[in-house]
């Protein structure tokens, strides 16, 4: 028997909030290393997972939000107002992919591992925010006839 609607927001709703306590004891143990080392590297490696465990514990909870008290929609008059700015943002982020690409090219075998590995880092970051604006302009073209 398939799942009612209701019971597949519900079941992601305590799903979401088991992950929370997870992101909220990832920031912690972060939190304990960072006071635990003077190393710089690992500092910032773990502020940066710190950083993220913080921003997912807030995507979660927009989530549970949005099922329980805030439902969420993107009218296309949202899209139609920021249309240009996001394919600007995009192209500048397309930029960075390209630029830090180069940069781990040129530091490659080098013996500069700690600045490829974070410049690996960087160039994957830099490659979800193009696939998060990507995805927003899905968005735009698809579910709504924006231009």
């Amino acid at each position: 028997m398939a799942m009612k609607t209701k019971e597949i927001q519900d079941n992601l709703v305590q799903t979401l909030q088991r992950w929370q306590v997870v992101e909220r004891q990832s920031v912690a143990s972060t939190g304990a290393v960072i006071g635990r080392t003077t190393n710089p590297l690992i500092q910032l490696v773990m502020e940066v997972i710190q950083n993220d465990s913080q921003l997912h514990h807030r995507v979660q909870q927009f989530i549970i939000d949005s099922i329980e008290s805030r439902p969420v929609a993107i009218a296309p008059e949202d899209m139609r107002e920021i249309s240009t700015l996001l394919d600007a943002h995009l192209k500048l982020e397309e930029e960075m992919v390209g630029a830090v690409n180069t940069a781990i090219a040129q530091v490659k075998g080098r013996k500069m591992g700690v600045q490829e590995y974070l410049l690996n880092f960087l160039v994957e970051d830099e490659k979800k925010h193009a696939n998060l604006l990507t995805s927003l302009a899905t968005i735009k073209s698809g579910l709504y006839k924006v231009s």
